[in-house]
């Protein structure tokens, strides 16, 4: 019998020729879920199957249509991240607040998704504003290399889209449940106005001091956290963090987020981060953070997340981080 390895694993051909049926069958880019109820807050769950003629895929590019609103991605190991803000066409109301520009486009970027495997791509946003029954066409460009292929084909007055080669993903907006409210699934905060975090414990090693140390409440089956927390070097040499590591997560990546002609970008930072003498660092949400992936068990609001953090000089620092609300209260 024919087999495949893959990670180490072996597959018999028999399990290979049912991926290859069930990829046949979704074969373009789409979503997992296609309804989504009005006025609620979603993941849109992205599903690439396959790259571009047997390349790799190394961007996802996903416009947004009016009515998703309030995005935020999901923050993918091994990829950049990039959100481009504008303009609604009107004013959306969140939680009080009367908001007119967010997040218009999502890319992920400079990663490398083999022809051989399937990956998914995630935004929490919220369907506002949209009648039931509408469909709203989330056009993608996926790029692989200098290969692209363009999913942004969109029907005409609710014609039937799988004639088409390459449609655009679609979203079908349903009537909202008895319910009335929208539900918070902010897994993730990446716009930065959470509130400040009350005071943690505070450790120190040597001439630093690390306080004020917390992650956010994670949604049920999410495997990727943030984290945050202050170090004040208070002696006459810098020091670096290099790494961190925790019990609770596949891996912890240190990360920067930056926001420049209405393009907010994310980066790992693989060199760490300097400590510089007499300065004070802010691991806080939209700027620098940590990035917990491949978490087994989400943080729920009220636990504890032990992490320990590896300087340059100061060495191996225990910390452990209090978990607050998903909007860092």
């Amino acid at each position: 019998m024919k087999t495949i390895k893959t990670f180490g694993k072996t597959l018999p051909l028999a399990a290979l020729l049912s991926a290859t049926a069930f990829a046949g069958a979704e074969a373009h880019v789409s979503f997992l879920d296609k309804e989504a109820s009005q006025e609620s807050t979603i993941l849109a769950t992205l599903q690439v199957p396959h790259g571009c003629d047997g390349k790799a895929t190394t961007e996802v590019r996903v416009k947004l249509p009016e009515g998703f609103v309030f995005a935020k991605p999901q923050p993918k190991a091994g990829w950049e991240l990039e959100v481009i803000k504008g303009d609604y066409q009107k004013t959306y109301d969140n939680h009080g607040d009367k908001v007119k520009t967010g997040a218009i486009e999502i890319r992920w970027k400079n990663g490398n998704l083999s022809d051989d495997f399937y990956d998914t791509f995630v935004i929490q946003g919220k369907v506002s504003g949209v009648e039931a029954g509408t469909s709203l066409a989330f056009p993608v460009i996926q790029m692989c290399g200098d290969a692209v292929a363009s999913w942004d084909q969109v029907a005409k007055d609710g014609g039937d889209p799988h004639g088409m080669k390459r449609p655009a993903p679609l979203l079908k907006v349903v009537a909202g449940d008895s319910h009335g409210h929208d539900h918070d699934m902010a897994g993730m905060d990446m716009s930065g106005m959470g509130a400040a975090a009350p005071a943690g414990e505070t450790v120190k090693a040597g001439d630093l001091e690390i306080s004020g140390g917390f992650a956010k409440a994670m949604l049920p089956g999410q495997p990727v956290g943030g984290g945050f927390f202050t170090v004040k070097n208070s002696g006459q040499t810098d020091d670096r963090l290099l790494s961190v590591t925790s019990p609770v997560s596949g891996e912890v990546q240190i990360h920067a987020m930056e926001t420049k002609d209405n393009v907010m970008r994310m980066r790992q930072l693989k060199d760490g981060v300097a400590i510089a003498a007499g300065e004070t660092v802010k691991l806080e949400p939209g700027n620098l953070h940590l990035m917990f992936q491949k978490v087994q068990t989400p943080f729920k609001q009220g636990d504890t997340v032990p992490v320990t953090l590896i300087f340059e000089k100061a060495g191996k620092v225990d910390l452990v981080l209090q978990v607050l609300s998903a909007q860092g209260r």
